[in-house]
């Protein structure tokens, strides 16, 4: 029998808890040019926003639980920010008060059905919001990073790098997206932030091991991807 992955709750990355509750998860498509060109996409004129629940988070640890008979499942490594406090059509001035922790993130992505849904020109949620979608880290307090704009992000699969990238190559930085996403969404407590993925993206394997870092601050093995 496949084994549930135990239950998700936002720590820190001592192993304190962040006193927060499980929000929704705000994400962002798109917000690296290098990746729009690998998924032969157009860049959008303003920030492409879409949700999953508070159920896609599950702990980005062992073991990885991929979906059965529905296609591919692509790994994406993404910055992740946890809101502390509530922002509704706030000033860039607001955001950096209320982000509680950093983290690094996969947006795991039903990508076939994603696509299948895409030309039927039907919404694409289920591809990007089932139950595990969003393993997420332990997060960094905020005052361990400098600039949220020049932050590394890779991942290896089996020992090979597949991303690479640095935050500094956003099309829209961290502090003005989250206040164009509070525009739409009011931002609560233990909500949390997907800023994009970079280039490099694909499919995961039950057997992988995948290995992904944010700059020197965090480090995360997955020795454990099966099907659930």
């Amino acid at each position: 029998m496949t084994t549930q992955p135990e239950s998700y709750s936002h720590q820190y990355l001592d192993g304190s808890p962040c006193g927060l509750p499980n929000g929704k998860v705000i994400c962002v498509g798109l917000n690296y040019t290098a990746h729009i060109e690998e998924m032969a996409s157009q860049p959008s004129v303003e920030p492409m926003l879409f949700i999953k629940p508070n159920t896609a988070l599950v702990p980005l640890a062992d073991p990885v639980l991929i979906p059965q008979d529905l296609g591919s499942v692509h790994f994406e490594t993404e910055m992740a920010i946890l809101i502390g406090d509530t922002l509704s059509q706030c000033s860039e001035q607001a955001v950096l008060p209320a982000i509680a922790g950093i983290g690094v993130a996969l947006d795991l992505t039903l990508r076939d059905l994603q696509s299948q849904l895409r030309q039927a020109g039907h919404p694409w949620e289920t591809a990007k919001g089932w139950d595990g979608a969003c393993p997420v880290s332990a997060f960094v307090k905020p005052g361990k990073i400098a600039d949220l704009q020049n932050v590394g992000l890779t991942l290896q699969q089996n020992g090979e790098t597949r991303q690479d990238g640095n935050t500094s190559h956003m099309l829209t930085p961290v502090i003005p997206l989250i206040a164009y996403m509070s525009r739409f969404f009011t931002l609560l407590p233990g909500d949390v932030i997907l800023t994009g993925t970079p280039e490099g993206v694909g499919p995961l394997a039950p057997g992988d091991q995948i290995a992904v870092t944010l700059d020197t601050l965090l480090s995360v093995t997955i020795s454990d991807i099966r099907n659930r």
